[in-house]
Order: C-alpha cells, then sequence, then structure tokens
C-alpha cells in the first residue's frame, strides 16, 4: 500500500497534489511585487493568505512584520523523532516586478493555458510555497508527522536581498531555528532533459552551492560646467570610462567542487567531452538552464542601471552606476579589489549589499534523501549538483551554521525553457510538474 493509499485509508482528505495548483494560482493573483526600494505592496496579503490556510487545518502560524506590511509567516511542526537534528523548509513571498505589457496573459492572474499556470511568481517560487503549504496543510489534516522536527518559513522580502525577511528573522528571531542543521528551499530539484547516445534522459539539478552577492554603486565625481564648453573632468565620462573596463574584463575561470561534478557528470551521459576550455557542446546539452550554469563558471560583473544629469546643455558633476557582482566561494576580496581597481581614482565603489557565498557538500542523508525522493517518482533519472549563479535566503541561515539546498523538485517538458522564466516574462509552471513536485516534497519530508 502507498503512502498516499494508507493516507486516504484513514482520512480521505485532499493530498498535497491535489490542492498544489489551486494554491499556487491563489497565491500569483496576490500582488507581493518587491521593487527594492519600499514602495512595493509588500507580503502581507500573502503572508494573510499563507495564516488562513493554515489556520483551516488547525494549525497556529506566526506572521512577524520586520517593518509594515513586510510579512513572514512560521510555523513548527513536531517530527517522528525529535532527537535528530531539525529541518527548515523555506520559501519567500515576494516576487519581482512585471511589466503587464510585456506579457501574453495577465501577470497576476494566474490564468491556466496550455496545462501551465501563468504569472509572476509561477517558478519564483510561489510554485515552491504550494508546494509546502499544501504539505503542510496535509500533514495537519491527517495527523501524521514529518521524519524531524521542521520549521517552515514564509519569507518577505528575499527578491532584495533578504534585508527585511530572512536576515532580519536571523537577527531578532533566531529561536525559530534553534536545533536546525539544514535546510532547503528554492532553484534547485528540477529537471533538465539531456541528449545521449541511448536516446534522451532526465536529469535533476540539485543545488549544493551558490554564488555570493555584492550589489556596489559606482560614483564618479567631476565638474559641473555649460554644455557647449570642452570639459576634461566630465563625471559622466569618467563613468563610462569605468564602465567599459569593467564590462570588458575577462574574469578568469574556476570550476569549483559542485560545477566540476556537474560538468563531468553530464560528460558522462551525453558522451561529449568536459575537458579542455571549450564547453559549448556540453553545455548546450543542458538547455535552457545553461545560463545558470554558466554564470558558475567565474566571478561576474554587470551594469544594471545608470543616473546622471537633469538638463541637456549641463554637463553633471557626478554620475553614478548599479553594478550586480556575484562571486564564486572565496572569491569576495579579490572581486572587490579587481572592481576598485578598473572603475580608477575618479571613481567611487560604495557597497549597497554584500551577501556570502555557500557550498554544501553533495553526501550524506540529507542529499541521499532527495535523491531517492525523486528516484521514486522517476526511477531511470540521474540526480546532479549545481551551483546556482544567484542567491536565496540559505545565506541568511548560514549565519546560523545551516547547511542550505536547492530542492523544489519540478519534472518538466523537455520543450520547456524553463531557467530562463526567473525574472523573465511570461513565466508559468506546468500543473503535472506542480503536482509531481508535490508527491516528491511528501515523500522526502516523511524520510529525511
Amino acid at each position: 500500500m502507498s503512502h498516499d493509499d494508507a493516507d486516504r485509508s484513514v482520512n480521505p482528505a485532499p493530498t498535497p497534489e491535489d490542492e498544489v495548483a489551486r494554491i499556487c494560482a491563489e497565491l500569483i493573483r496576490i500582488d507581493s511585487s518587491n521593487y527594492g526600494d519600499g514602495s512595493g505592496p509588500g507580503e502581507r496579503k500573502a503572508a494573510e493568505y499563507v495564516m488562513n490556510e493554515l489556520a483551516e487545518v488547525g494549525l497556529e502560524g506566526t506572521l512577524l512584520e520586520s517593518e509594515p506590511g513586510r510579512a513572514t509567516v512560521v510555523v513548527r511542526l513536531e517530527g517522528k523523532d525529535s532527537s535528530r537534528p531539525g529541518l527548515a523548509v523555506h520559501g519567500h513571498l515576494d516576487v519581482v516586478p512585471a511589466n503587464a505589457a510585456d506579457w501574453q496573459v495577465d501577470p497576476f492572474a494566474a490564468e491556466e493555458r496550455d496545462g501551465c499556470i501563468w504569472g509572476r511568481g509561477a517558478v519564483d517560487m510561489k510554485d515552491m510555497d504550494a508546494m509546502i503549504l499544501a504539505n503542510i496543510r496535509h500533514f495537519a489534516r491527517c495527523g501524521t508527522k514529518p521524519a524531524r522536527d521542521t520549521t517552515f518559513v514564509f519569507f518577505a522580502d528575499e527578491e532584495a536581498g533578504g534585508t527585511f525577511g530572512s536576515h532580519w528573522l536571523v537577527d531578532h528571531h533566531p529561536h525559530w531555528f534553534e536545533g536546525v542543521t539544514e535546510a532547503i528551499s528554492e532553484v534547485g530539484g528540477f529537471s533538465v532533459t539531456v541528449p545521449t547516445a541511448q536516446g534522451d534522459q532526465r536529469a535533476y539539478l540539485l543545488q549544493t552551492a551558490e554564488k555570493g552577492i555584492a550589489w556596489l554603486r559606482l560614483h564618479a565625481h567631476g565638474r559641473a560646467g555649460h554644455g557647449s564648453v570642452p570639459n576634461d573632468e566630465n563625471a559622466i565620462v569618467r563613468l563610462a570610462a569605468a564602465i567599459g573596463r569593467i564590462a570588458a574584463h575577462e574574469w578568469p575561470r574556476e570550476y569549483i567542487a559542485s560545477v566540476r561534478e556537474l560538468l563531468d557528470s553530464l560528460g558522462t551521459m551525453s558522451g561529449i567531452s568536459s575537458a579542455g576550455d571549450d564547453l559549448e557542446p556540453l553545455l548546450a546539452a543542458l538547455g535552457g538552464a545553461q545560463g545558470f550554469v554558466r554564470g558558475t563558471l567565474r566571478d561576474t560583473a554587470n551594469v544594471t542601471m545608470l543616473e546622471s544629469g537633469y538638463k541637456h546643455n549641463v554637463i553633471p558633476q557626478s554620475a553614478t552606476a548599479a553594478v550586480d557582482c556575484r562571486f564564486l566561494p572565496g572569491h569576495e576580496d579579490v572581486l572587490m579589489d579587481t572592481i576598485r581597481e578598473l572603475a580608477g581614482e575618479h571613481v567611487e565603489v560604495e557597497v549597497v549589499h554584500r551577501d556570502v557565498a555557500l557550498e554544501a557538500p553533495f553526501s550524506g542523508d540529507l542529499v541521499e534523501a532527495m535523491k531517492q525522493s525523486l528516484l521514486r517518482e522517476d526511477p531511470t533519472a540521474a540526480v546532479l549538483p549545481y551551483c546556482l549563479s544567484g542567491g536565496t535566503d540559505n545565506k541568511a541561515l548560514g549565519r546560523l551554521g545551516i547547511n542550505g539546498y536547492g530542492f523544489a523538485p519540478l519534472r518538466l517538458p523537455a520543450d520547456l525553457d524553463f531557467a530562463p522564466m526567473f525574472h523573465g516574462i511570461d513565466e508559468r509552471v506546468p500543473v503535472d510538474s506542480l503536482r509531481f513536485g508535490a508527491r516528491v516534497l511528501r515523500d522526502f519530508l516523511r524520510t529525511c
């Protein structure tokens, strides 16, 4: 008898896969856009939705606000074996903004089309929020327990670095994580379809590492003046030169352990050599996910915003640019020194937000539990480690000594260009993938 059959024989309540699509759609319809400057709607309405879903099954969640409207929800379930170290399972309730004019559908309507739920947050990360919430409700309804004490968190502010979410909770309410040694969250556990000599094979990318973050602002200083007069101290020109040097810089390539193992495993599966510097054929085997992997081969620095001037015929005395830098584990100081050198003497480098790189082992009981939960649903698949080029709330939990992994399981169609939908337009998640993920997560929580 399967776990599902056992649960239904005792209690005919809905299983997580029965509810996950509904919850995902309802969360998407709550606009929780995070503009990064405090001007968005905040997460309060989404947090209240989570609280209501918990209360409906008799659970009392805790809603915590770092500032008015910036809301995080926490609920803890006792495990079958409370003598074991605890687990944290977390998602975030905020999403990046969406320009409706760019989309085929209303990004906050959660329209179902072509077997997918469309909308901002469908993959980042209200899909995983829904899997988590559906499983919590299932445990409560059936009176069953996860394998060990588990703290479930729905964070605010992940899309702006977690200042009002994960980092605030760690700073002000660390007791929620007492006894917790490991955590799972977003951007891992999804499938890619790899071409092999024997035919296509699915591989699930389990996130074991993530790059560090350095959000910087360049401030160029110069001499103000009339637009008709030559000026060799033009702040905009100085800023442009600094940007040009940063953009042209060739960051050295380095393979950290998770990247090396991923490339070697892909080479073995596909029959494409991972040796040498030409990785294009191997990366192409990853399809849309190759962008994430490309970003982990070296440190990166991308200019994302520019600001200067106030009139066409006035040379301004200052100009600024925002730069998003991501560094591999152990590279933070070298990256900062390099950026300051490239910026030059007339450009000041301000650190707006900085957070650590993470690296956890692709081994141990938790990793094995994740692998087995995936393989019980998809027995012929492979499970491979990878490093995320972005960042997650696991960075904040890492300050408490908690090893974090990316495990939001989704079995995806081979033709769905999934990874580029993170922060992209026409974001969508297949309903069948949601149901798959809800089943895998349930199995994992019972066995981890």
